[in-house]
C-alpha cells in the first residue's frame, strides 16, 4: 500500500466538499502558478516557481518539460532529487478525492531518475536514485533505485544488476 493518510468524509464525496480540506485561495494561486510555469521553457526559472512559489523541493539540473503537471492542491508535499528528467505532460499527486475520502501521500522521486510523457504518479510513492519509467505509466507503487519499470498497470520490468 501506498504511503497515505486518510481522511474520511460524510455526506457528499470529498471532491464536493474540497475547500473544507484546501483553502481556496491557495488553490487559485497555485493554479496560476502552475499554468504558467508549464509553458515556461526555461527549467531555471520553471524550478525557482516551483521551490519558491509552490514550497516543492526539486534539486539542482532537474527538467521538468513543457506541460507536466504537480499537484496543485498539496504541491508541497512534492520532493524531486538532482538531474532528474519529468517527461511531458506528466502528471504528480500528492491528493487523491474519493467518494467516501480523501488521500495525502508526499511523493518521493530520487536523483536522476527518468520519467517518461504522459505519466502519472499517485501520492505516497517513493521512486528510488537512478530509475527509469517508461512513457504513460501509471505508478502506483514504489520504483526501486536503478529499476526500469513501466505499463498499467506498472510493473518492474528489470532490476539493477
Amino acid at each position: 500500500m501506498r504511503r497515505t493518510k486518510r481522511y474520511p468524509v460524510e455526506g457528499s464525496n470529498s471532491l464536493w466538499q474540497l475547500y473544507k480540506t484546501v483553502s481556496f485561495f491557495k488553490v487559485a494561486r497555485n493554479f496560476v502558478v502552475l499554468q504558467t510555469a508549464r509553458y515556461t521553457p526555461f527549467f531555471s526559472v520553471k524550478n525557482w516557481m516551483y521551490r519558491k512559489l509552490l514550497g516543492m523541493k526539486v534539486g539542482e539540473k532537474t527538467a521538468f518539460a513543457l506541460m507536466v503537471m504537480p499537484d496543485t492542491l498539496y504541491p508541497e508535499m512534492i520532493k524531486v532529487g538532482r538531474n532528474t528528467i519529468i517527461g511531458y505532460n506528466s502528471t504528480i499527486l500528492a491528493h487523491e478525492y474519493l467518494v467516501e475520502e480523501y488521500r495525502l501521500g508526499e511523493v518521493v522521486i530520487g536523483d536522476n531518475v527518468m520519467i517518461g510523457a504522459n505519466s502519472t504518479v499517485l501520492p505516497g510513492v517513493v521512486i528510488g536514485d537512478g530509475a527509469v519509467i517508461s512513457a504513460a505509466t501509471l505508478v502506483h507503487r514504489d520504483v526501486p533505485a536503478g529499476a526500469f519499470a513501466g505499463g498499467n498497470p506498472m510493473q518492474i520490468i528489470k532490476m539493477p544488476e
